[in-house]
């Protein structure tokens, strides 16, 4: 409370001369700026800062002389390197690079000069003699004889065709035949035929005691009639031979096929071989 007591100091007024003073102050700051030509300026970031100081080196290469006492082979001599006291031995050895040289191409032999020209020539002939294409205009009898050629070699293509398509549709069987629907008629014909033999067995061959073996073929037409008898292998004995085409016709007609044959087959083929034995018998087999 004393403190807030105590009286402040006085503090004299500013007068009229402290301020034509402080006026001709700042007056002659401000002329002297103007006349040295002093500014103030912030720093341009554009503008480029003082370089930082730049150290030159210039490295300088010299070939040592190769050492006189080689301890070591190396691709290039030195007198010495790295960084350490002991002498070491390379480990491997660099890969020598040869320079690549091209293969020199071999002049061509006067014979293989003269090859070519023969050649050439040869070319050059047989392109002159192809033979020219007949450019000329077909006539029109001309284009009418092309037309009847054509005509007739289709008729001959159609004819051949339908002789084709007609031919009789041919079976061939024989003893060794082991489909059931033929193999049952060829048994059928086979006991007919040897029954009628052996009633008209030749008596000349009874009489003169001659035997023999023969191979036949009897082709017979779909309703049983005798269509051909040919002997494939005869016996040696006319007398036999005829004797087995005769007892064919003797049991003539035989059997008509069956649907299921006349389905497949126009004309079937039985070869059997003839056998006219010591006993006087005969039978196929």
């Amino acid at each position: 409370m004393q403190n807030l007591n105590q009286e402040l100091p006085d503090i004299s007024p500013v007068t009229s001369t402290d301020r034509l003073a402080l006026t001709l102050f700042f007056a002659v700051v401000l002329h002297a700026m103007f006349i040295l030509g002093i500014t103030f300026g912030t720093d341009d970031p554009e503008q480029p800062r003082d370089q930082l100081p730049t150290l030159d080196i210039t490295i300088a290469t010299r070939r040592t002389p190769p050492p006189e006492e080689a301890e070591y082979l190396a691709q290039t001599s030195q007198d010495g390197g790295g960084n350490v006291e002991e002498r070491v031995r390379p480990q491997q050895a660099l890969p020598e690079t040869a320079p690549s040289a091209q293969p020199e191409q071999p002049a061509p032999t006067p014979s293989q000069v003269v090859t070519t020209t023969e050649a050439a020539r040869e070319i050059r002939q047989e392109d002159r003699t192809l033979p020219e294409t007949d450019t000329r205009d077909i006539t029109a009898t001309e284009l009418i004889e092309r037309s009847m050629e054509m005509v007739n070699l289709s008729e001959q293509l159609n004819e051949s065709m339908q002789a084709y398509a007609k031919r009789p549709r041919q079976v061939f069987v024989s003893a060794r035949t082991r489909e059931f629907r033929y193999a049952n008629y060829m048994s059928e014909w086979v006991r007919k035929v040897e029954r009628v033999g052996n009633l008209n067995y030749p008596d000349a061959a009874r009489r003169e005691g001659i035997t023999g073996k023969l191979l036949l073929d009897v082709a017979l037409n779909p309703d049983g009639t005798i269509r051909n008898i040919s002997v494939l292998r005869p016996s040696g004995h006319s007398l036999l031979d005829e004797a087995a085409v005769r007892i064919v016709n003797l049991a003539a007609p035989y059997a008509p096929f069956p649907p299921d044959i006349r389905k497949d087959a126009d004309v079937l083929h039985i070869t059997r071989t003839w056998e006219f034995s010591t006993t006087n018998r005969m039978q196929t087999r």
